[in-house]
């Protein structure tokens, strides 16, 4: 049987990306044998032998502690299908075709399609806390639909949070569901649900609060707006944060080096822009700036930086955004082979450049309508 997302997304008229399929009756010898290649240890899952899709045997679930490994799992013959799709999260997942293309829907969920509503399997639901985050990851999905999630499914989303289920979710889990929610097409959906349920508060304590929470949100879709991708995305929802703060969200969600680099970057450049903003910026200080966020050496980074800057940076503080740019611009001029040429070498040669680079800074910043000349 086809099942979850590639029979919700047929429905939706949505292309298919993945095609997942459940097997009844079978056991793993059976599938062994006609060359399905087994993955993972925790599930019956196997791999096509031709076009590698997922087949899983039918299987059932049951709590045994808190968090997301609390489980152990059933996955004999005897399984029906049925029992299979009432283990899953959503309506919209749960749902099957057979080889004939006929639906198999036990649970409403293309009732719930046409309604437009995430709406929990059954009780079962509270037994995963994880499923909080695909929820909530679902909303940020299809918001440009009209989605939203059902009141009795938030009201047992809020109560998993009351009871502790959400803390003891591991951070690798976690971040996974936060990475994909980031690149969904309304992040912002994601984090209003988690705030609106109470996980927010528990996962990321330091954006909950109204002013925090607001910025990020704005940011977010700011550059959203600009396509973005995910290491920004990230960098833009920890821009309200300071430096220090933003690294210590990334290193709890175990996030990825380049995200939490560039976070902890933009943290850090937002923060100096926004000091000296109330006065002429120091050439030492633009200077600083650009040889922390390495822009020689990686300006593909350093490009991402600034088109961050441009959706954090509140309106009166562009202009300083934009001195970033062109400072970086006027010291490519500066040319270390020309230099050394004239006999300038070690130590003295990295002070000239800078004495070089400062001297650029500095006209850009007394003459700031004045094209720079190499």
């Amino acid at each position: 049987y086809l099942v979850g997302g590639a029979v919700r997304d047929q429905l939706l008229g949505l292309p298919v990306k993945d095609r997942d399929w459940v097997v009844v009756g079978a056991t793993p010898e059976q599938l062994l044998d006609r060359g399905f290649r087994q993955v993972g240890a925790d599930f019956p899952v196997f791999l096509h032998p031709e076009t590698g899709e997922e087949y899983a045997l039918a299987r059932t679930e049951r709590k045994q502690g808190q968090g997301y490994h609390g489980f152990s799992v059933y996955s004999a013959p005897d399984v029906t299908l049925e029992q299979d799709l009432l283990r899953r999260d959503l309506t919209i997942n749960a749902m099957a075709e057979d080889e004939s293309g006929a639906l198999i829907d036990p649970f409403d969920g293309a009732k719930d399609i046409r309604e437009r509503l995430l709406r929990h399997v059954s009780d079962a639901f509270a037994e995963d806390p994880l499923r909080i985050l695909r929820t909530a990851r679902f909303a940020a999905r299809f918001q440009s639909l009209g989605f939203r999630v059902c009141p009795e499914t938030m009201a047992l989303m809020k109560s998993m949070v009351a009871e502790g289920e959400v803390d003891h979710l591991v951070p690798e889990r976690v971040w996974q569901e936060l990475r994909r929610a980031l690149q969904e097409h309304s992040p912002t959906t994601f984090f209003r649900t988690l705030r609106q349920c109470g996980a927010l508060k528990v996962l990321i304590p330091e954006l909950d609060q109204a002013p925090q929470y607001e910025a990020a949100m704005g940011f977010l879709d700011g550059i959203r707006a600009h396509s973005g991708t995910l290491e920004q995305r990230f960098a833009a929802l920890l821009s309200p944060l300071s430096p220090d703060t933003a690294c210590t969200v990334a290193d709890r969600l175990k996030a990825g080096n380049d995200c939490k680099s560039l976070a902890r970057l933009a943290c850090k450049v937002r923060a100096t822009l926004v000091e000296i903003a109330a006065t002429n910026p120091e050439p030492a200080t633009i200077l600083e700036l650009l040889n922390t966020a390495d822009c020689w050496r990686r300006p593909e980074r350093f490009a991402q930086l600034c088109e961050v800057l441009a959706c954090t940076l509140p309106e009166p503080l562009q202009p300083q955004a934009d001195l970033l740019q062109r400072a970086a611009s006027a010291c490519d001029a500066v040319n270390p082979r020309e230099l050394m040429d004239q006999g300038i070498k070690g130590r003295a040669l990295g002070q000239a450049i800078q004495q070089q680079r400062l001297q650029r800074i500095a006209r850009l910043i007394n003459e700031p309508t004045t094209k720079e000349q190499p």
